[in-house]
């Protein structure tokens, strides 16, 4: 008896220190249905996986955790989630957001976007729109047509897999944009970067400005199925095989 008493203790204190979560729903979306996820003050991680249904769960961090809504505002066959400070200061809190999508259905990520953190999305299919203001934004095992941008931060792309609709656009205007392709890219390629260093190890010509700074690569691997445009401001661009 004494051994089940201390297991039920020891079970009941374990569920008291698990954190609780501060949003937690689940969604059934159709095939291209829209989401949109938007956080001020904290990163968004998406991931695929195999089941049936969108989890989206978020958690606030922070001595002004209090003063943080998280707003659903989901309508029909959109999920809409945002977040909004009650006090329009400078506030000591965060929100991190955790999505998880069925991996074989295609959505359209309307727009996934941070101002003051990182976007992560892996394993997903449909259009994507990912960014961030002050943060990175990392890619990886996408299938669709892809959009990806970081104002002050870093952009990291892993294509897992040649695909047909796979067009994908890269932009930063102060970060780096680092791109790992398999070594049969099939596309059209457009790299520049208006002042910092551009490199690849895939048979692409690199461009100097004649005049002024400035670094640009154009060219066609396989037939070009598919069109890949990336363009930094200050930031270094990098294209290479896996």
């Amino acid at each position: 008896m004494m051994r089940i008493s201390l297991l039920g203790l020891a079970v009941a204190v374990s569920l008291q220190l698990a954190p609780a979560k501060d949003f937690q729903k689940k969604y059934t979306l159709p095939p291209g249905g829209l989401i949109i996820i938007e956080n001020i003050v904290g990163d968004i991680i998406v991931k695929g996986y195999t089941g049936n249904d969108i989890e989206a769960q978020a958690s606030k961090k922070g001595a002004d955790s209090d003063l943080i809504e998280i707003l659903d505002t989901s309508v029909g066959n959109r999920i809409e989630i945002h977040i909004r400070p009650t006090q329009f200061q400078r506030i000591d809190a965060s929100v991190e957001f955790e999505i998880r999508v069925p991996n074989s259905i295609e959505y359209n990520f309307a727009r996934l976007s941070s101002f003051g953190g990182n976007v992560e999305v892996t394993d997903v299919i449909g259009q994507l729109r990912a960014e961030s203001v002050r943060g990175n934004v990392e890619l990886s095992d996408i299938t669709g047509l892809v959009s990806a941008s970081s104002f002050s931060g870093n952009v990291k792309i892993d294509i897992g897999k040649t695909q047909d609709r796979n067009n994908m656009r890269f932009s930063s205007v102060s970060g780096n944009i680092d791109i790992s392709a398999p070594s049969n890219l099939d596309a059209l390629i457009e790299m520049s970067s208006a002042s910092g260093m551009l490199k690849t190890d895939f048979p692409l010509d690199i461009q100097e400005s004649r005049y002024g700074p400035g670094r640009s690569a154009r060219g066609r691997l396989g037939t070009g199925k598919q069109i890949l445009r990336v363009r930094s401001v200050t930031g270094r661009v990098s294209l290479h095989q896996r």
